[in-house]
């Protein structure tokens, strides 16, 4: 019994994070997982730089709505649920993701929540586990399934890695050049092929 684990931001849509920056004028807001392989200290930062300048989770959600899949990435996800289970696992949040999830037709995604005040600042966040792609990944694994897995950052790495298959999607050169172990696409066709050869 197999089942498909992918990363969301980088993956099927583009990065939140660097929408809003441009969105905002806050160059600094780039930051991602794939510059920062520390996700609670990257997520600080970017609080602090929300509160700096007095923004939150409303003008973030309004650039959201704004965003579409990556091209081809609804067809991807479509042909691959009628192969096989698939489960986004995502270091975003709740209050992030749901507007994208509805434009792919409801994926099934564990991610985290965001801590909003009556004002909409965000305050704080809460992440489901500690490790959470590997957490979760091992607990699938515990109740029979074998993973297989895809991401483009730092945080899937370990998730990647721990699966019977994995592989780099649309990642950076660096990771790739540091993990040349782990096979990279850099199209859904050439993606959907390696899993399926994998499944």
């Amino acid at each position: 019994m197999n089942i498909v684990c992918l990363d969301m931001e980088g993956v099927l849509v583009p990065e939140i994070w660097i929408a809003f920056a441009e969105a905002s004028g806050i160059p600094e807001l780039r930051r991602t997982t794939r510059d920062e392989p520390d996700y609670d200290k990257l997520m600080n930062f970017r609080l602090g730089i929300l509160k700096e300048h007095g923004l939150g989770l409303r003008e973030i959600q309004a650039t959201i709505a704004k965003i579409d899949p990556l091209p081809g990435a609804k067809d991807f996800l479509d042909e691959l649920r009628s192969l096989t289970q698939v489960l986004i696992l995502s270091d975003t949040f709740e209050q992030f993701a749901k507007p994208l999830m509805e434009k792919l037709d409801w994926p099934t995604i564990l991610c985290n929540t965001l801590e909003v005040a009556d004002s909409g600042e965000i305050t704080g966040f809460r992440m489901r586990c500690e490790k959470s792609k590997l957490t979760t990944v091992k607990a699938l694994q515990s109740i029979g399934y074998e993973t297989i897995a895809a991401g483009d950052s730092f945080n899937d790495l370990a998730m990647i890695q721990a699966g019977k298959a994995g592989f780099l999607f649309k990642s950076t050169e660096q990771i790739k050049k540091d993990y040349p172990q782990i096979p990279a696409c850099e199209e859904f066709g050439d993606l959907l092929s390696a899993i399926k050869a994998a499944l």
